[in-house]
């Protein structure tokens, strides 16, 4: 399945199921982020730009604290120049945030795993992203807009690796 079809999947299914009456929720509250990201990744000593896709799912499981929810991010960024370069990452941890009007700014660290495939070399190093963002509510029910910035720490070739990643996109919360 190509991205863009399964982008228009993910996109259908959102409408079908924030369109269920949430009264027979079985979900907690938390949100769905879909959005596209630029990375200024570091490929052993060279530092590139990439673009690619960013998601996550936000969960809030304690009603009594309404600003600490655990998130799971995932990411994927692509290259081809020379050699075709891949880059996969897998995130989880706690979330704070509040909500102040209509925005909801954010700050996250977690850790997770990376899937580098560089012209055939493979490394899946162990990662920590540090970083935030905010959401802004839009007129439609339940979506907002997201703006979020990340620096991922991992080795790579025995050596610390700094990237950058810059996203925006839109969540759904239910």
């Amino acid at each position: 399945m190509s991205k863009i079809a399964a982008a228009v999947l993910a996109f259908l299914c959102l409408l079908i199921l924030g369109s269920i009456p949430m009264s027979a929720q079985l979900l907690p509250s938390g949100n769905v982020y879909a959005g596209v990201s630029y990375g200024q990744l570091t490929n052993a000593t060279v530092q590139q730009s990439y673009r690619g896709w960013n998601g996550s799912v936000e969960a809030f499981p304690f009603t009594r604290i309404r600003y600490l929810s655990f998130v799971l991010d995932a990411s994927g960024f692509y290259r081809t120049s020379q050699t075709r370069i891949t880059q996969y990452n897998g995130f989880i941890g706690p979330r704070l945030s509040i909500n102040y009007g209509k925005w909801r700014p954010f700050a996250h660290a977690t850790v997770g795993i990376r899937h580098i495939d560089s012209g055939g070399f493979v490394s899946n190093p162990m990662g920590i992203d540090v970083g935030g963002g905010a959401d802004y509510k839009l007129p439609f029910k339940n979506f907002s807009w997201r703006a979020q910035f990340d620096m991922i720490r991992s080795r790579y070739l025995s050596a610390n690796q700094y990237d950058y990643r810059a996203s925006t996109g839109i969540v759904w919360r239910f």
